[in-house]
């Protein structure tokens, strides 16, 4: 067998690879970042005024991109009301997986976004996936969307049998879609005209 030839099937899965870890990067890069609804908020009081972070931890990682993710109204961001680990992995050249997972003891970690050192002891045991609340995102072009599947993330809130989430991600802003349905399939929570409009700061 031709050296030339040999040579290429050796070089195909490594370009490959680098391939897909690119893709992921740009999709890390566009998730980082402090966001806020203050412009939403301020043009339509339905909304809150909301305020986002999401940190990128353990970078050395081969499993995929992990973030760790912070949710809280302005007003009392240093007790937020969400608090998440997300863990995104890479499906095809345009399609990404995120598992989202709740932090046991997460009280102790408030605010840990504003320190990355803290954030590299995060222990992987205190760690529990959500079953069924992954979120799948398509790449077109530059814009990133994607949802849970239909009635398969479980919730409790305000008599809810399931939630959903959809996801739509810019470069320089989010927009996020979270709703709670009952078992007839009638919202019982979250916002009724659309996601609210992180801004990235």
């Amino acid at each position: 067998m031709p050296r030339v030839f040999l040579l290429t099937l050796f070089l195909l899965p490594l370009c490959s690879n680098a391939q897909r870890t690119r893709e992921l990067e740009e999709l890390a890069y566009a998730l980082a970042g402090s966001y806020t609804s203050a412009e939403q908020a301020k043009t339509d009081t339905s909304y809150y005024e909301i305020e986002l972070e999401m940190v990128r931890i353990w970078p050395k990682r081969k499993d995929g991109a992990w973030f760790y993710v912070e949710q809280a109204m302005a007003s009392s961001k240093a007790k937020p009301y969400r608090q998440r680990v997300y863990h995104v992995k890479q499906v095809n050249d345009s399609t990404f997986t995120s598992t989202i997972l709740t932090l046991k003891g997460g009280a102790g970690w408030y605010g840990a976004y504003a320190d990355l050192v803290k954030l590299e002891q995060l222990p992987m045991d205190s760690l529990e996936a959500l079953d069924g609340c992954d979120i799948t995102l398509v790449r077109r072009g530059t814009v990133y969307e994607g949802s849970t599947r239909e009635r398969e993330c479980p919730s409790t809130r305000n008599n809810a049998s399931y939630t959903t989430s959809e996801v739509v991600l810019r470069r320089d802003r989010m927009v996020s879609w979270d709703r709670g349905w009952n078992a007839a399939g009638e919202q019982v929570w979250g916002a009724e005209k659309g996601g609210y409009i992180f801004i990235k700061r």
